[in-house]
């Protein structure tokens, strides 16, 4: 006879999943006391270690604009057009790597993802200031590096969408413009620290032999003579240098929001899956590069506005096809943002903010060294315009070129804040306004001082009105930030955010090169005259959709 053996022993639990120290699996900003309590003090940790680690990134992403300046000083032998290929490349990939950096958070998490991406950016500075040490490297090396860089630009989209989880709505403007604003201060903080690293042994022995100025020279307090002995290779070791204990502060300061990045898979599968889009990302980018470049570098196959589009849906795509497993199930989350119409509309008006900033931090150098630097006179042979001779009474590029980025920069909290009390949407339509004007009025001024030979003359209003288009821009960041985050959820947000910098981010390759055309062909202030058409445009988007009687979503 057999006998049924009976169990009292309670039924097996599954096993709970596994967090890191870094982890927070309660996370409830919207809950006043929760905030109070324990959510405002790891949010503002959080942001103020993520912000430094943004600024170096901001840096590295564009140093190139300065550093290609320097290496015609000192008698590198490439040709401008050639230098050119270094912060177009540097450009556009730090647009292209903004878009899988959008998704970073909920597929590795917030501490992984800053950590990992700002420990990446040494490679390109460290190798940038061993090339640099030695005229005789090939252009492939810097075209290398310049490439590398772009990690730095796609660190923003990443760093913002981090940030946006760890605030309640009625804050996020605020803080997405200080994360964002004071991160900007990678502009000024290169154009300032570059010029004055160059001038020292600051690594000793450890940092290589100087090089003597060609060419005059500068920085924010005036000229460097031809003749000083330059240190050009600090331009890549100083952000190495910096970099060091951000990324230590940002291992053991900074949390994984498990809210927004559930099943990331700990902390090796976070990393991999970062580089795993990033490698893809790099391919399309090397592709589209080859294929847009002119000879020897490229094909030269591509115009502008085609080769732009085609690198951004590429991108898009192969990521989706790429993807297996939990990350092919988050990523097809998170690209139901581009099933919202509204994720469109706040993209082409990102454009009109941080494209601006990025663009015209990128383009004026070029727009005061050209249009400032040479005398424009009539050739009495010909009876043409001609725009070659010296002019003794020029403004430096180098001294001037950094105030609208600092004001773009340190006025970029104050538009958060004021959008959090009044409404994004109507800041941004007062600033777009102001940008239809002022460029509007820069591109006359340009008119005058490209057909002038004394165009200093005109220097001073072409600042000042070059300073609004900036303080315009940095105000709209914070607005169009805190726009989106009235319009859609906290699992949306950090996406939309990430994708509409990394097409506003694209400014920094347009801007440049369709000033730069403009000013070849004789007629700069056409370029200034297209910018203000289209702000006129994203007037009437903005109204449209978020200020009209009959707006599905009013803001206010």
């Amino acid at each position: 006879m057999s006998t049924k053996t009976t169990s009292n022993a309670p039924p097996q639990a599954a096993p709970l999943p596994t967090y890191s120290r870094a982890d927070i699996v309660d996370w409830r900003p919207e809950d006043s006391t929760f905030w109070a309590a324990k959510g405002k003090a790891i949010a503002n940790r959080n942001l103020w270690i993520s912000i430094p680690n943004l600024l170096i990134g901001f840096a590295v992403w564009l140093m190139w604009g300065i550093i290609t300046v320097q290496m015609l000083n000192l008698g590198f032998p490439f040709k401008p057009n050639e230098l050119f290929t270094l912060t177009a490349i540097a450009g556009l990939m730090g647009a292209t790597l903004r878009i899988p950096a959008s998704f970073f958070i909920r597929l590795s998490g917030g501490r992984n993802t800053i950590f990992l991406t700002s420990v990446l950016l040494i490679i390109p500075a460290v190798i940038t200031g061993f090339a640099l040490q030695d005229k005789t490297t090939p252009l492939w090396v810097f075209q290398l590096c310049a490439f590398l860089s772009g990690i730095g630009g796609g660190n923003f989209a990443c760093s913002m969408s981090n940030i946006s989880g760890f605030f309640p709505k009625s804050q996020q403007g605020t803080a997405l413009g200080l994360n964002a604003g004071l991160g900007n201060f990678g502009v000024t903080t290169m154009q300032v620290l570059i010029p004055l690293a160059m001038t020292a042994a600051v690594f000793g022995v450890m940092g290589g032999e100087p090089m003597t100025l060609v060419k005059d020279s500068g920085w924010i307090l005036g000229k460097i003579t031809a003749g000083t002995a330059t240190y050009i290779q600090n331009a890549g070791f100083i952000w190495a240098a910096l970099l060091v204990p951000l990324v230590i502060a940002a291992w053991f300061g900074m949390n994984n929001l498990m809210p927004l990045s559930p099943n990331y898979g700990g902390t090796l599968a976070a990393f991999a899956k970062i580089l795993y889009l990033w490698v893809l990302t790099a391919i399309v980018g090397l592709v589209g590069l080859y294929l847009y470049l002119p000879a020897p570098t490229g094909l030269g196959l591509l115009n502008m506005w085609v080769a732009l589009p085609l690198i951004i849906v590429a991108t898009v795509v192969l990521m989706k096809l790429a993807a297996f497993g939990e990350m092919k199930a988050n990523i097809g989350k998170q690209y139901a943002i581009f099933g919202n119409k509204h994720t469109w509309s706040m993209t082409v008006l990102y454009i009109v903010t941080f494209g601006s900033f990025i663009g015209f931090s990128m383009a004026l150098p070029l727009s005061i060294t050209v249009i400032f630097g040479f005398q424009h006179v009539v050739d009495p042979a010909t009876g043409l315009m001609t725009h070659t001779l010296k002019n003794p009474n020029a403004p430096s590029a180098l001294t001037y070129a950094w105030i609208g980025p600092f004001v773009g920069a340190l006025i970029r909290p104050l538009g958060g804040w004021i959008s959090d009390k009044v409404g994004g949407s109507i800041v941004t339509q007062i600033i777009s306004a102001i940008m239809v004007f002022a460029s509007a009025a820069v591109g006359y001024v340009m008119l005058l001082a490209y057909q002038s030979a004394t165009p200093e003359q005109y220097f001073f209003i072409f600042m000042v009105l070059f300073v609004v288009l900036f303080a315009a821009s940095g105000i709209g960041n914070g607005s169009t930030f805190r726009t989106i985050g009235v319009i859609f959820d906290r699992q949306q947000a950090g996406p939309v955010l990430g994708w509409t910098s990394a097409v506003g981010a694209y400014g920094s390759f347009i801007a440049p090169v369709v000033i730069g055309q403009q000013i070849k062909a004789g007629t700069p202030e056409y370029a200034m005259y297209g910018f203000a058409i289209f702000y006129a445009l994203c007037l009437i988007v903005n109204w449209w959709f978020y200020l009209r009687a009959g707006a599905e979503i009013k803001n206010p």
